[in-house]
């Protein structure tokens, strides 16, 4: 059902453009947000053309704003100090959620693929050959875990690797380091952990920025179902000419007059473009954490009857609600 609905969800994201109306904006400058997934100066680097072009289209300054962590920029954006963002797809969830977040367009990766994979990998000198060799001697390991707000870090991880094999991390593990993609590959890579997960937009930045070849130098012991693309999020209280104009601007980039040198742009975000989307597109990311809350609920041996059954019953109506959500999606395509 959750793979069926990763691909019903991208259909519905997906809404139509309006011509790039005329701009104007009484706010003097925005800020776009980033978490540091990996190094500031590189995606300072990667991102400052395509943002110096949006600010040029709307007429005020637009500055990036750089966070250690999804929950920076979340917070960044509930109090208003960020207005547009680009995020995982837990953390869009947290900040449509908490943050006055709304989705209008989602990243499509250099090959044209509508997303992206989690990896669980090891050094490729590492003994460890699958998942079952990691369950087993997870008491003598070290895992570089993801963000807690990281979509491929751990909400599909958490899902589909861990709770699929009735363990978790916290308890599996002799430590956890928590990391962002960047150092949770450098880890693995300099041994310094003996697992990590990480995914495969990571593993091409790494190429990009180092012109090695990460897969040569890692063994993928697990790859998740396809993730739906990272999404970009404006506060929903902006203009609504504004909100036109800037999913215009993403949407477009690449396919103008000035089509070349974009689309070399986006070569360095690893990128082919962006597409339209909506908060639709989260859709499998809420069946993943209600899934994991009614699991934890179910194995919960402290909780009296009624209130386990009374907790239940509101995640199956919840979930239910997001299947009906899915099947609208496939229904209406």
């Amino acid at each position: 059902m959750l793979r069926r609905t990763f691909i019903a969800v991208a259909a519905l994201a997906a809404v139509a453009l309006p011509a790039l109306p005329a701009f104007a904006q009484e706010a003097k400058s925005l800020n776009i947000g980033f978490i540091s997934t990996e190094s500031s100066s590189n995606l300072k680097t990667a991102w400052q053309p395509l943002i110096d072009d949006l600010s040029k289209t709307l007429g005020v300054p637009v500055k990036p704003f750089f966070a250690s962590d999804y929950a920076g920029i979340i917070e960044g954006m509930r109090f208003n100090k960020v207005q547009i963002a680009w995020f995982g797809n837990k953390s869009a969830m947290e900040a449509v959620d908490r943050a006055s977040g709304e989705v209008f367009a989602s990243v499509i990766d250099k090959d044209g693929n509508p997303g992206y994979w989690s990896l669980l990998v090891v050094n490729k000198d590492s003994d460890l050959k699958s998942v079952e060799d990691v369950i087993r001697r997870g008491k003598d390991l070290t895992y570089g875990a993801g963000d807690p707000n990281s979509t491929s870090g751990t909400a599909v991880p958490g899902f589909y690797l861990w709770s699929a094999n009735k363990v978790e991390p916290k308890t599996l593990f002799k430590a956890v380091r928590i990391g962002n993609h960047e150092t949770n590959l450098l880890s693995v890579l300099n041994k310094q952990v003996d697992v990590a997960v990480n995914n495969t937009e990571n593993m091409e930045r790494y190429r990009i920025n180092t012109g090695k070849n990460a897969y040569d130098q890692v063994r993928v012991l697990w790859k998740s179902p396809l993730i739906p693309a990272d999404p970009m999020v404006y506060r929903k209280d902006l203009a609504p000419e504004l909100k036109k104009t800037i999913q215009s601007f993403f949407v477009n980039y690449g396919k103008g007059t000035d089509a070349a040198r974009e689309k070399q742009v986006l070569a360095s975000l690893t990128y082919q473009g962006f597409r339209p989307s909506s908060d639709a597109q989260l859709v499998p990311i809420r069946q993943i954490e209600l899934a994991r809350e009614k699991a934890k609920i179910e194995s919960d041996t402290t909780l009296a009857a009624a209130d386990k059954e009374k907790r239940l019953a509101d995640v199956s109506r919840r979930l239910a609600e997001l299947d009906k959500a899915a099947g609208k999606a496939t229904s209406t395509q």
